[in-house]
């Protein structure tokens, strides 16, 4: 029972915790609702799963024996997540947005991808929750996540669209998403020195 609490309350503090998945989702929450921001929530957490998945399964290894990986990791992810934080930043203030704008499945699969942070947890939690006996805690774990991860980035469009009825003008949800765009971009600058300072 407490191994089951530790599990909840990581996947519960990793997953809600700000970062650049949930600024994106706040985001779209904000600028779309929460329907049509549903399908990237869904790519997001299928992502990050199929990542866990495969960190359980061997990956990990691979990353400790090439410690450079999470360097050129960390590179195309604050790229990613710049380009990202451009779209948002840029968005024109208005709810009618073309379709093709608004953050898609194939957009939250990547980012959890190139997440810096999402490599991060998945490490952690494989490093704290794998038994070298078996993988019954792993897949016990992987399937708590699924679902908390689920949860927790499914609050956050529900926040942003509780947030859509404060931007109730064009000035305010320019300004909102040139906040959300530049947080999403000064993140990615703040992985990418966490990640060099660290190795250097």
């Amino acid at each position: 029972m407490s191994l089951l609490l530790a599990m909840l309350s990581f996947s519960f503090v990793m997953s809600i915790s700000p970062g650049p998945v949930n600024m994106v989702i706040l985001s779209s929450g904000a600028s779309y609702g929460v329907r049509q921001t549903f399908p990237f929530v869904s790519g997001a957490t299928l992502g990050f799963t199929l990542l866990l998945l495969c960190i359980g399964l061997g990956l990990y290894e691979v990353v400790q024996l090439f410690p450079d990986f999470l360097r050129y990791l960390a590179l195309a992810g604050a790229a990613f997540i710049i380009y990202l934080g451009y779209l948002i930043a840029s968005l024109a203030p208005k709810l009618s947005i073309e379709k093709h704008k608004r953050p898609t499945f194939i957009q939250g699969f990547l980012l959890q991808w190139l997440n810096p942070k999402a490599w991060m947890a998945c490490m952690s939690g494989v490093s704290l929750f794998s038994a070298p006996e078996g993988y019954q805690p792993f897949l016990s774990f992987l399937l708590l996540y699924f679902l908390v991860c689920y949860a927790s980035l499914f609050s956050w469009s529900l926040l942003g669209d509780r947030a859509a009825q404060l931007l109730n003008s064009e000035a305010r949800l320019r300004l909102f998403n040139r906040l959300m765009g530049g947080l999403l971009i000064l993140t990615a600058c703040f992985l990418l020195y966490v990640q060099f300072s660290a190795s250097a």
